[in-house]
Order: structure tokens, then C-alpha cells, then sequence
């Protein structure tokens, strides 16, 4: 259990305690929210009574909420101004040729760091074609390839999302959807990804082995026993040539942002990554929306969280 993990779990801890004392939570709810606290804790092996633990582990003065309002915030600095621009010759241009160039580049630089398995390097060739040109959903799909190649499957969902909301026939970006969600052991998710993608294009091998997977992890797989398989493989060989993104969509649930979210290795971010990450950003805006951790312990993946620990996958997918 890596030390970043244990630090956004004792955070989430410290959150759900907190909602418990200002009365956040209800009385009737407060019994089974302290019953969840212990068993996450015992989980990533996290114990808040622990005072050298707390210690080590503790993001204080900042707090899991005033994280997630520097979220919002930044997102609304972000988004504002390009709101508010109406004038003709605001954000209507879309990128010039030049910047469709260089972000060409970008991914060409991007594509060489993956076959080296350089993943963050090659994540940050690929976010920088996509500030040049964000119009173009293959350095999304790329990048949701190389955060997959490193275990981060939660991220890349949000890109293949993104590259999917871009442009919803470009196929390739359901694949990379299927494939991460399959990661995280949504198969359902999984498979309701390459159903799109075959209906956009009915002959595709890679799309139609992973659905069969995914549709085969559904039905057969034990009840008690919800730890995702190898990630289905591509049909065909990967190419040399790479491609990817970021966006958000379609999240599986806090249980999937506790197991997956991370750094190289499948580790947690430390708080300048997380401040810097707009998936996060959008997450919490999500989280918020729908009520706040308060109703984490509705969903039923924390109760498989609590009995299981999902095992990393590489991704071994094809480029564009």
C-alpha cells in the first residue's frame, strides 16, 4: 500500500468522521457510516487513532473539502474567461494551422516516448497537442492509452470520454473506454463501450474480442470474487504509432477513485498533482452535485473495495 494512497484515504476518513460530528449525516445513518470508516480503514490499512500515522498521513492545514472547492475554483477561472469571450473572433477560430502543426508534433514525440514505455512523458506530449489543438480526439484517445499503460484507468476513462465527446465516431476511443473500464472491473461498463463502438463499425475484431470478454466476466465470473481479469488484448498488434486524452465521464464510483487514481505505478497523486488535474477537478464537481462523500456508502463497490484489492494491468492496446 503506497503512502500516497493512504494519505487520500486517511483524508476521506478524517471527511467522513467530520460529517458525522457536525451532524452532516443523520443519526439513524451515523452507526452504519462508523461501521464503513472502520472497514475502509482496515482496508489500505489506515488507522486516524494512529497518532504517528496521523501524523505522516495528515494534509492538514488542507482538508479532502478544501481541496475539491480549489477544484471548482480553478475550474471556474479556467472556464470563465472562455465563457464570457462572445465577440467574433473569440474561441470560434478553433486552432490554426500552425497549431494543428505543432500539436502533431507533440503527438509524434508522444508516440516515441510510449514505445519506451516513457508513460509520463509521453502523457505530457499529449496534453500539450491537446492545449494546442483540443478539437482533435486522438491525442485524447492516446492519452488515455498511455495513462492505461500505467495503471491509471481511471484517468483514462475520462479521456476516451472526452475523445468520444469530441468526436463520437471516432472508434478507436471506445475500445480504449471498454478496455479501462474493464481494468477497473466495471464489465458491464466494459461492455456497453464496444457495444457503441460496433455499432458505429460492426466488423471491428478488437471491439468484438473485448465485448466477448467483458459479456463472459459478467456472466461467468463468481459473485464473491469481483477482481478484474487481465484486460482484454487488442486483436492486433499494437502499432508504432501512439495516441490519447483527458476528460472525465461515466465514473465508477468513489470505490473506483480510492483503487485507481494515481501516479506512476498505480500509486495516489500528492497534492500538487492533484490541484493540477482536471479529472479531478471534474470529479469533485461531480461528488458535489450528487451529494458529497456523505453518500459514499451507498454505493455497492465500497463493499467490494472492503473485501478485495484489484491487481494493476498494463495495457497492451494499439495506437493512432
Amino acid at each position: 500500500m503506497s503512502e500516497k494512497q493512504q494519505r487520500l484515504v486517511f483524508a476521506i476518513i478524517e471527511f467522513l468522521n467530520q460529517a458525522i460530528q457536525d451532524g452532516t449525516v443523520k443519526a439513524d445513518d451515523q452507526e452504519g457510516l462508523e461501521v464503513a470508516i472502520q472497514c475502509i480503514g482496515e482496508a489500505f490499512g489506515v488507522d486516524p487513532s494512529n497518532q504517528e500515522q496521523a501524523q505522516k498521513l495528515s494534509v492538514k492545514p488542507a482538508t479532502l473539502q478544501s481541496i475539491f472547492d480549489v477544484f471548482l475554483k480553478t475550474r471556474d477561472k479556467v472556464s470563465g474567461p472562455q465563457a464570457a469571450s462572445s465577440g467574433p473572433s473569440s474561441q470560434s477560430t478553433g486552432p490554426t494551422p500552425q497549431d494543428k502543426a505543432q500539436a502533431e508534433k507533440h503527438k509524434q514525440t508522444g508516440n516515441s516516448q510510449m514505445s519506451i514505455k516513457n508513460y509520463d512523458a509521453a502523457i505530457e506530449s499529449y496534453t500539450k497537442a491537446v492545449e494546442l489543438d483540443p478539437t482533435n480526439p486522438v491525442y485524447y484517445s492516446n492519452r488515455a492509452a498511455a495513462h492505461s499503460s500505467k495503471g491509471d484507468h481511471l484517468s483514462a476513462v475520462g479521456d476516451a470520454e472526452k475523445a468520444i465527446s469530441v468526436d463520437p465516431s471516432f472508434v478507436k476511443a471506445y475500445h480504449r473506454l471498454g478496455h479501462a473500464q474493464y481494468s477497473l472491473g466495471d464489465y458491464k461498463a466494459a461492455a456497453s463501450a464496444f457495444e457503441r463502438g460496433l455499432k458505429l463499425e460492426p466488423t471491428n475484431a478488437n471491439l468484438k474480442s473485448g465485448l466477448q470478454n467483458a459479456k463472459a466476466r459478467i456472466t461467468d465470473s463468481d459473485p464473491s470474487d469481483s477482481r478484474p481479469a487481465s484486460p482484454p488484448r487488442s486483436a492486433a498488434s499494437p502499432a508504432a504509432g501512439a495516441g490519447a486524452g483527458a476528460g472525465l465521464g461515466g465514473l465508477g464510483g468513489m470505490a473506483d477513485m480510492l483503487r485507481n487514481m494515481g501516479g506512476a505505478g498505480g500509486g495516489m497523486p500528492d497534492l500538487a498533482s492533484i490541484m493540477s488535474n482536471p479529472q479531478l477537478m471534474a470529479m469533485a464537481q461531480q461528488m458535489a452535485a450528487n451529494g458529497g462523500l456523505a453518500n459514499l456508502m451507498q454505493n455497492p463497490g465500497v463493499a467490494n473495495m472492503v473485501r478485495t484489492s484489484f491487481p494493476k494491468m498494463l495495457a497492451l492496446i494499439n495506437f493512432a
